[in-house]
C-alpha cells in the first residue's frame, strides 16, 4: 500500500489517500506516528491498527458526543460521521456500536416525533418530515401503529381550527386575500383540502 495523497483537512487533520483512493482522515500528531509521506508505503501493521483500533474508537466516541447534544435517526448520524471522513467500515461498527445501547433507535425517534407534533402537524406532513430525516417507510409506519395503539389519533378540523385562531383568523371578518393566505399555511402542513376549507369558509 503506497500513501498517495495528503490533503489537509483541517488545521489538526489530513485526508489519506492510499493507492489513488482516499482512505481516511488522521490528525496529523497520527501522521508522524505512522510515519506517513506521500509516495511511501504504509505497512500492513500500521493500516490494520488504524482501522481496527483508532479510527472505529474514534467514530464511536463521535457519535456517542452528537448523541449527548440531541437525538438523531440512524440516517441522520451516518451522515455526520461521513462529515468526519471515516470509512464504511468504520461507520458501520460505530453505528452498530450506538445501537446495541439503544442510544440510536429509529422507531423510538419516530414515535416521540410524532407525540411532539400531533397537535400541530397533519399526519401526512408528519410522515413527510420522517421519511426526510432518513426514516424507512416500514419505521414510519410501525411508529404511526404504535401511537394509534397507544391512543393516539388527530381531529383535522379541530386542528385546523385551533391554528386559525392562533394564527388571529377571524371567520367572521375574513378577506380572500386572508383566506388565500391560511389556505396555503394550513396546505403546506400536510392537511386535506376538503378539511381546510370547511374550515375557512364556516362563520361561527
Amino acid at each position: 500500500m503506497v500513501v498517495t495523497g495528503i490533503e489537509e483537512f483541517t488545521k489538526s487533520r489530513s485526508r489519506i489517500s492510499i493507492d489513488g483512493e482516499f482512505a481516511f482522515v488522521l490528525y496529523k500528531g497520527e501522521l508522524r506516528r505512522f510515519h506517513l509521506q506521500e509516495g511511501k508505503e504504509l505497512e500492513e501493521k500500521d493500516y490494520e491498527t488504524i482501522m481496527t483500533e483508532i479510527l472505529p474508537k474514534r467514530a464511536k466516541l463521535r457519535a456517542m458526543n452528537l448523541l449527548l447534544k440531541k437525538n438523531y435517526t440512524t440516517a441522520q448520524l451516518r451522515a455526520k460521521l461521513e462529515e468526519g471522513g471515516y470509512p464504511e467500515e468504520v461507520l458501520g461498527e460505530a453505528l452498530d456500536y450506538v445501537a446495541s445501547f439503544h442510544y440510536v433507535d429509529d422507531l423510538r425517534y419516530a414515535v416521540d416525533f410524532i407525540l411532539c407534533h400531533q397537535d400541530d402537524r397533519s399526519r401526512m406532513r408528519m410522515e413527510q418530515d420522517l421519511r426526510a430525516k432518513g426514516l424507512p417507510k416500514e419505521v414510519v409506519e410501525q411508529a404511526f401503529l404504535k401511537w394509534e395503539e397507544e391512543g393516539g389519533g388527530q381531529d383535522e378540523g379541530k386542528m385546523i381550527r385551533e391554528l386559525l385562531r392562533k394564527r388571529g383568523f377571524d371567520p367572521e371578518n375574513r378577506t380572500q386575500a386572508e383566506i388565500k393566505r391560511e389556505y396555503g399555511f394550513l396546505m403546506r402542513k400536510g392537511f386535506s383540502a376538503d378539511a381546510v376549507w370547511n374550515a375557512l369558509m364556516k362563520k361561527s
